[in-house]
């Protein structure tokens, strides 16, 4: 099984009126700053707080019966509220140490929430159970033909917007955004890059692109909360294979540093999951270049943002007014 442009296309069909077309955003000061003009597909202000919304939507809106997912938090929130919107009842995994925002959230939004330990337990292995229990249907967080539709269509939006791009840049977890971003960058602009940035923790992407198999991993320790997978999937890894250009990581520190540096220079908040396509876009040769970076989300507990900030404070310069 694979996934096609029409796919794509199909997908925004779906979700038009529901979703938040998001803005681009620029800064002539990163721009200066970088050498580059960037462009910032905003989907920290999507519906749920990120893009997952998307792919979540466009799936749950071809099913009738209970919903069961599993995710850290983002997924978990816009299943939740597509299930809601969808008047279809819900079961999220999430892990113990998941942000009490994302938790509070997806509860909010009327879900029941089933704790594990990300670090002992196996969060597929517990949904299944619970599927099997309820007679509901999984929904995984980036391994299913919808999602991976569903999220392409902030990249489609993208390249409406801003038809001319040299690089598209994009966190990487499982691989439901690159994919889907990826199969619209094949199709809409050819000579247009595309990147995925991992987690220099766990970079079990960029191990399984080089290597040609998919890599496993234990969860890895990292801020980035939202790409604290394993592996790739199934789906995912073979249109990575077949339309990415390469994979770059990020460290914990260059992300609140793009954190940041967007705060500064922007005025708008993004999670550290969020900021990997930025932080890692600026390890690639992009002098001169058009380069549109996907901000997954914006979903972190205004606490912790201000303390890794602060943590941070004294370490890079600040930037100059925009």
């Amino acid at each position: 099984m694979t996934v096609t442009y029409d796919d794509v296309c199909s997908a925004a069909k779906a979700i038009d009126g529901i979703a938040h077309r998001t803005p681009v955003m620029t800064s002539r000061t990163i721009d200066k700053l970088t050498g580059a003009a960037f462009y910032f597909k905003c989907e920290n202000l999507q519906r749920v707080g990120a893009f997952k919304f998307r792919g979540a939507y466009n799936a749950l809106s071809k099913l009738r019966g209970p919903i069961v997912a599993f995710s850290s938090g983002n997924h978990a929130q816009a299943v939740a509220n597509a299930a809601r919107l969808l008047g279809l009842p819900a079961t999220i995994v999430m892990p113990h140490d998941a942000p009490a925002s994302k938790l509070a959230a997806t509860r909010g939004y009327g879900a029941e929430v089933v704790i594990y330990d990300r670090f002992a337990e196996d969060r597929e292995a517990i949904a299944k159970r619970i599927a099997v229990e309820r007679g509901a249907t999984i929904i995984p967080p980036f391994d299913h033909p919808d999602i991976i539709a569903g999220q392409g269509t902030a990249a489609l939006e993208l390249f409406d917007d801003v038809p001319q791009l040299d690089f598209v840049v994009t966190p990487l977890g499982g691989g439901g955004l690159l994919s889907g971003s990826a199969i619209v960058a094949r199709h809409r602009n050819g000579n247009c890059k595309i990147y995925g940035v991992e987690p220099a923790a766990g970079n079990d992407g960029q191990r399984s692109f080089e290597s040609g198999q998919i890599v496993h991993i234990a969860t890895p320790e990292t801020i980035a909360d939202g790409a604290q997978t394993q592996h790739l999937g199934q789906l995912t890894f073979p249109i990575i294979q077949r339309d990415v250009a390469g994979i770059v990581t990020a460290t914990d520190d260059e992300l609140v540093d793009a954190m940041q540096l967007l705060f500064e220079t922007m005025k708008i908040v993004v999670e550290p999951t969020g900021v990997l396509g930025f932080a890692g876009a600026r390890k690639l040769p992009i002098a001169g270049a058009r380069i549109g970076v996907i901000l997954s989300g914006g979903n972190i507990d205004a606490a912790r943002f201000a303390s890794l900030i602060s943590a941070r404070s004294g370490t890079r310069p600040t930037a100059p007014s925009r």
